[in-house]
């Protein structure tokens, strides 16, 4: 007796059809699983027998034999239980076969036979749509599987729900959309007293999705200023929206069926480990940069993070993805984040202010600005001094813009810049952080002024070509914010006041 189900495992967010093949045959009882499973794979054995026990099923007294082909690829997780599963019962004749092999199965078995969610619905989901196969998925992730535009989906919450179905004696309904999904409610940016640089800086860095770095005393606004940037970035595409749900359901954290339609804010704590800022782990698990993908990622007490594990980061800022490699696989997953960071001048916080800084100053400054590397540092398009806010401007009465004044602006610079992708030929590409080097010489068109004051600021600051580029970068946005067809001397001006050193330091 055999038979043959279709599954997957994972690569990153690439899915891996896994051919299941069941033999029972005659010889001494045994229960074997091959084709380089790891524990939770071994273990399905003890889930899968108990699963039928419940049921009032036993495991015939014959040899069986669970080979997962490829034979090389390494195969993980639990969700290899249902298929399991349903093989047996398809070689014990409970279930037909012909059927089950019109869909991709996965999921998680209790020891009652329950089906138990597992991570990665929505890719297995997006692949079975793209293969022409159905999906047989635990019952709480029907909903998340729906969003992939699949029609034929069994949503189950037991085996016993799918013998029966099978057999024709029970129908299993098809899976809801989910309906009712608030928009998230971020603070708003009315409520930042004084901060007018600061604002005006984080108005163009989300604009252009420019990476920043605010540097000031504790209690000057920092955390308060990036936690009011997602209010004010545009709405996601669909296309950006599933791939950042595909990662966030790799990882596990879709739940009760709603998938990412706001933008990521992840905000790690500054003890985290390099696997868990970049991703990696026994099982190349995304990272916070993954789940940050066309969202924020803010660092806060940027210097507190340990050097090594700043340093990982200077590849995906540059190429948009972080490529994660072991021994027997290499894992790629996108990671097209915008870096917003926060730091002190200095270890207490109060360098500059003479009645309340510590008499290892400015020493004290040098030591802590120099954790942060200055290959990172070119990477940060924006980096500015924020400064504390006085008594006067916190018993001001009156607000300042609200969040939603100056998404518009941002909306529609971002509208021209697709709009300059589109006539480029590269419409995945959405921001002028986004732009390449060819790109650069089309759209900024510089007049003989603006050409000037880049090139004179550039070799007295020793700017690397980077920061040349990036200049160039940050002054479209500033143009596009104006609705300025060519980017002028103001604009470079006002590009270059954001490339300031830090206090104590020259990059």
């Amino acid at each position: 007796m055999l038979s043959r189900i279709n599954t997957i495992a994972f690569n990153g967010l690439e899915t891996l059809d896994v051919d299941l093949q069941v033999q029972i045959a005659s010889g001494l009882p045994a229960f074997s699983i091959v084709g380089l499973p790891d524990k939770a794979v071994g273990e399905s054995r003890e889930r899968v027998r108990a699963a039928l026990n419940s049921l009032g099923l036993s495991l015939p007294a014959k040899r069986i034999i669970i080979n997962l082909a490829p034979a090389d690829l390494v195969k993980e997780g639990s969700h290899f239980d249902l298929p399991v599963a349903l093989g047996i019962l398809a070689c014990m004749n409970l279930v037909p076969l012909e059927e089950l092999n019109n869909y991709i199965v996965l999921g998680e078995l209790g020891l009652d036979g329950s089906i138990l969610p597992v991570n990665g619905i929505l890719p297995v989901a997006v692949h079975a749509n793209a293969v022409g196969k159905g999906l047989i998925c635990p019952q709480k992730q029907g909903t998340e599987a729906l969003w992939s535009g699949l029609e034929s989906i069994l949503a189950a919450g037991s085996l016993l729900e799918l013998i029966n179905h099978f057999k024709g004696t029970q129908l299993i309904p098809a899976p809801k959309p989910h309906t009712g999904t608030l928009p998230h409610k971020y603070p708003d940016m009315r409520d930042v007293k004084g901060q007018e640089s600061a604002k005006r800086a984080l108005e163009i860095a989300a604009a252009g999705g420019h990476n920043m770095l605010m540097i000031g005393p504790p209690g000057s606004g920092k955390s308060m200023l990036a936690a009011r940037l997602p209010g004010i970035l545009p709405p996601m595409t669909p296309e950006e929206a599933l791939e950042t749900s595909m990662i966030h359901s790799i990882a596990g954290e879709l739940k009760d069926g709603r998938i990412c339609l706001e933008r990521p804010f992840r905000t790690p704590h500054h003890n985290a480990s390099t696997p868990a800022l970049i991703g990696g782990g026994r099982r190349a698990e995304p990272g916070e940069i993954s789940l940050a993908h066309n969202g924020v990622l803010f660092l806060d007490e940027l210097p507190e993070f340990n050097r090594a594990t700043l340093e990982a980061l200077r590849q995906p800022l540059e190429n948009g993805e972080i490529s994660i490699s072991r021994v027997n696989a290499h894992t790629t997953y996108p990671a097209r984040f915008q870096l917003i960071a926060a730091m002190n001048p200095c270890r207490c916080g109060n360098l500059g202010q003479p009645n309340f800084e510590c008499a290892r100053a400015p020493l004290c400054a040098l030591e802590y600005q120099s954790k942060i590397s200055g290959p990172l540092l070119d990477r940060i398009d924006i980096q500015i001094e924020v400064h504390a806010v006085s008594p006067w401007e916190l018993a001001d009465v009156k607000t300042g813009e609200s969040s939603e004044t100056i998404r518009k602006r941002v909306v529609r610079a971002r509208k021209i810049q697709q709009e300059r992708f589109n006539s480029f030929g590269h419409p995945e590409k959405h921001t002028n952080a986004q732009l390449s080097g060819d790109m650069l010489e089309t759209a900024v068109s510089l007049d003989n002024d603006a050409e000037k004051l880049l090139i004179s600021f550039a070799g007295k600051n020793n700017l690397s070509a980077r920061a040349y580029h990036r200049t160039l970068r940050l002054a479209r946005t500033i143009a596009d914010l104006q609705n300025s067809e060519k980017v002028l001397k103001l604009h470079i001006a006002e590009a270059l006041s954001y490339r300031r050193a830090m206090p104590n330091r020259r990059i």
